[in-house]
């Protein structure tokens, strides 16, 4: 996803989908949930947790922290069109894509998490961990 600082539309990234619980559900359920908000993509093999990180940065006026958890996810559903994104997220997203693993590689952009390029290509290679791989934290 491309998303931007609301108050600064030229200060953009990308990033993967996602978002925080919501009441009781599991990481799972809410990757799910949040990837058929953002994306409108709902026909989805849910797979393992590839990688699990800590973030801090600053974002819309406040500090965000976020304990992330990035699942393998399948899907035959290329269309993307997202349909619940929050009135924050309609405020400083500007739409999605899919990356090839060589686009990510090439790419200029700031794209989070920061390792992503060299993340997918092992995912490639060597196909999910046994375990999740915690990533060193970010602090922006």
């Amino acid at each position: 996803m491309h998303g931007y600082e609301p108050e600064d539309p030229a200060d953009t990234w990308w990033f993967t989908p996602g978002g925080g619980l919501e009441g009781d559900e599991t990481h799972a359920e809410a990757a799910l949930r949040e990837l058929a908000e953002e994306t409108g993509i709902t026909d989805v093999e849910l797979g393992p947790v590839l990688w699990q990180r800590t973030c801090s940065f600053p974002f819309d006026g406040r500090r965000w922290d976020q304990d992330e958890w990035y699942y393998l996810a399948r899907t035959t559903q290329t269309e993307a069109t997202p349909t619940g994104l929050t009135e924050l997220e309609l405020r400083s997203t500007a739409g999605l894509r899919w990356w090839t693993s060589a686009e990510l590689s090439a790419a200029r952009e700031t794209v989070y998490p920061t390792r992503l390029a060299e993340l997918l290509r092992t995912l490639l290679v060597e196909g999910p961990p046994h375990a999740p791989v915690v990533l060193d934290p970010e602090i922006v």
